[in-house]
């Protein structure tokens, strides 16, 4: 298992992990294979989305915090809910296929961290699977 870390820049944030993976890929020679990656804490996510309009990642927080508002009436205490609720919808890990040593991604696809109670220090872990 690889583990990077990942600064977010605000509460709401979501940042291009594609090179974290890309990267570990290389590193490790693998030809074929899948790359999980895995997001280990319970108020931030990962999704794959377009990366060409940087007003799609502005939508898809906009449109997060209009379902799950950061002000709702939550039990939990902390004032961080819509945190973990945002990051329940996210999921907390996306495979992607590797093949001739790269990620398989669409034309405008990258993975995205998806921070939703920062700013913070994160961890993002990514786990190699060669094909047999």
């Amino acid at each position: 298992m690889i583990t990077v870390s990942v600064k977010t820049g605000s509460r709401k944030d979501m940042i291009d992990v594609t090179g974290h993976i890309k990267k570990a890929v290389s590193e490790a020679g693998l030809s074929n294979g899948l790359a999980v990656a895995y997001v280990p804490h319970t108020t931030a996510g990962i999704t794959i989305n377009e990366n060409a309009d940087p007003d799609v990642v502005r939508d898809i927080i906009a449109h997060l915090n209009k379902m799950v508002p950061p002000d709702g009436k939550y039990k939990h205490a902390e004032g961080n809910a819509d945190s973990h609720i945002q990051a329940s919808l996210m999921g907390s890990s996306v495979t992607v296929m590797v093949e001739g040593g790269s990620p398989v991604l669409g034309t405008w696809q990258s993975v995205f961290f998806c921070e939703f109670d920062g700013p913070r220090n994160r961890k993002l872990h990514i786990e190699l699977i060669e094909k047999s």
